[in-house]
């Protein structure tokens, strides 16, 4: 497998502020074996906030996933909960506060940003996701 192939993971975890932890060191050990190092501490970063999001405002499990393709990584939160997330704050806007900053970090920092709502044998949520080009 070379650096050029595409992959995918995706990692299941419990509505518990500790699968924050788990994702973030699950993911930069799937980059590290994949030769992606140069990605890891942002990539840790953004994950740590969508999962986070993810955890925090509902009330099922989450999952983190986490896709290579075409020199871009794809990193994503899932939840069962449908409604769309709140929209980011300027970064102006977060530098006093002490929560509500995820997104405002995840729309600053990753390349592309969105969140899809998701619909598959009756089981409802949405999918929040960012990106970050390997150049």
């Amino acid at each position: 497998m070379t650096e050029n192939d595409p992959w995918e993971y995706t990692l299941y975890v419990p509505n518990d502020v500790r699968a924050v932890t788990v994702s973030r060191r699950t993911l930069r050990l799937i980059l590290t074996m994949h030769g992606l190092i140069r990605l890891v501490d942002l990539a840790e970063l953004l994950a740590a906030e969508l999962v986070t999001n993810a955890v925090r405002h509902t009330k099922g499990p989450a999952a983190l996933r986490v896709r290579w393709s075409g020199g871009v990584l794809r990193i994503g939160a899932w939840d069962a909960d449908p409604e769309p997330p709140s929209p980011p704050m300027e970064l102006e806007e977060i530098t006093e506060l002490k929560a509500g900053r995820g997104l405002a970090m995840v729309r600053a920092c990753a390349d592309l940003w969105g969140w899809q709502p998701l619909s598959r044998d009756g089981n409802r949520g949405k999918f929040v996701w960012c990106e970050l080009a390997a150049a």
